[in-house]
């Protein structure tokens, strides 16, 4: 866990309560929690609308029933509010929650934080903050091309901002596109703050770490020869991720590698409902050494990560993809498509990586070469993608977060 940083209070009697609406427990989120909770001027109470992620729950995208394998509720205050109905489905309308109004105004907080503006619920809680005079922070993904959108539907947000922003203080920026697209719809540059879509560093480069010591074991487990390179891609197998844009980058890439012993294997870890299509693609085109090996959970990860010489991401649409986070927190080189969100704040050409133009099949091939034609250029690209992240963390979370608090909650 992260220790504790300076709290930069402006008085030593200042300390802030923080509540904090999110639907339910999503392991990215918790260690940041953590570390808030830890803070000595940050009172965080956190409120979930369902509890689905703590049984195992279907994820669509991974079709199939997903339950973490790490802690979700350890380190930090936290309660679910009570729901008219069932809680096990998550949508735009459901859970149907109540009591948030009297848990706001017993605990007396200062400031509301909500994680995204769309859902009814999240709304409902925003005025009621409002109505309490608390100041409300809301941080969401979207961004200009985290999906497609009509002029007409670019018109209808600009409305709506013009209005959410009359009942929102500060709106908390994941990144550079985030903060763009707040700018581009309206919101004046001084009420946004950088709150950083971020991982836990230390987990994934201990784990990662920790993996290294078996690697050549790993490696032979799964069956792949000692010399030659591994190209990684883990995440679910949807339209919008772009799996098959990769297996046929990688069929591009063994033309321009005649040596068999340098050819790079292709590692699929994830699921979905494009896998077995990919995975028909790919025998039939007799490429045996692209290997599928299904859904592999958090604590697994590591392992992965510690094995490829460089991790893929081909999205389209892609708000973020802290996936990247997790490779780069493990010393790895990225190759991602220039509609990953996170594309524009991580990764650096030519020094950790490549950003590609989303569906450019050839444009993939020629970075995957680039990057795995030397083991000492992917090596040296995975270092600077450990520097890089280092500064892209929780502690600016909390720094971010306590700045914006600073700026719009009166001092006592």
């Amino acid at each position: 866990m992260l220790a504790p940083q300076p709290s930069g209070r402006r008085g030593s009697e200042r300390r802030y309560r923080i509540a904090h609406l999110i639907t339910h427990p999503i392991q990215y989120s918790v260690p940041l929690y953590r570390l808030i909770a830890a803070q000595p001027d940050l009172d965080l109470t956190v409120f979930f609308e369902s509890d689905i992620s703590l049984k195992g729950d279907w994820d669509p995208g991974f079709q199939k029933t997903i339950k973490w394998d790490v802690p979700l509720l350890d380190g930090y205050k936290h309660e679910f509010l009570p729901a008219i109905g069932s809680r096990q489905s998550l949508s735009r309308w459901r859970p149907f929650t109540h009591g948030f109004a009297r848990r706001l105004r017993r605990a007396r907080f200062d400031a509301l934080w909500v994680h995204g503006y769309a859902r009814p619920s999240n709304l409902r809680a925003i005025l009621i903050a409002k109505i309490f005079g608390l100041k409300v922070f809301v941080r969401d993904e979207a961004s200009a091309v985290s999906k497609p959108r009509s002029a007409f539907n670019r018109v209808a947000k600009r409305v709506f901002f013009r209005i959410i922003s009359r009942l929102v203080d500060g709106f908390l920026a994941i990144g550079s596109d985030n903060r763009d697209y707040y700018i581009a719809n309206g919101i004046a540059p001084d009420r946004i703050f950088s709150v950083p879509y971020a991982v836990d560093n230390d987990f994934f480069a201990t784990k990662a770490a920790e993996a290294a010591e078996n690697r050549n074991g790993f490696r032979a487990g799964l069956g792949l020869e000692a010399g030659r390179p591994i190209i990684l891609y883990a995440s679910k197998f949807q339209i919008r991720k772009r799996p098959d844009d990769l297996l046929r980058a990688y069929e591009a890439l063994l033309r321009r590698i005649p040596e068999k012993h340098r050819q790079p294997y292709l590692l699929y870890v994830g699921d979905g409902e494009m896998r077995a299509a990919v995975e028909a693609e790919a025998a039939r085109k007799g490429l045996a050494d692209a290997r599928f090996l299904g859904f592999r959970n958090q604590t697994e990860l590591p392992a992965f990560f510690d094995l490829c010489d460089v991790f893929v991401l081909p999205s389209v649409h892609e708000p973020w993809g802290l996936v990247v986070n997790e490779a780069m927190a493990a010393g790895r080189a990225v190759i991602v498509g220039d509609e990953v969100g996170c594309a524009a704040d991580l990764v650096r050409p030519g020094v950790n990586g490549f950003a590609f133009r989303a569906g450019d099949v050839e444009a993939l091939a020629a970075a995957l070469h680039e990057v795995t034609a030397s083991f000492d250029r992917s090596r040296e690209m995975g270092l600077a993608s450990r520097t890089i992240i280092a500064s892209w963390s929780y502690r600016e979370d909390v720094a971010g977060l306590r700045q914006a608090l600073h700026s719009l909650v009166p001092a006592i």
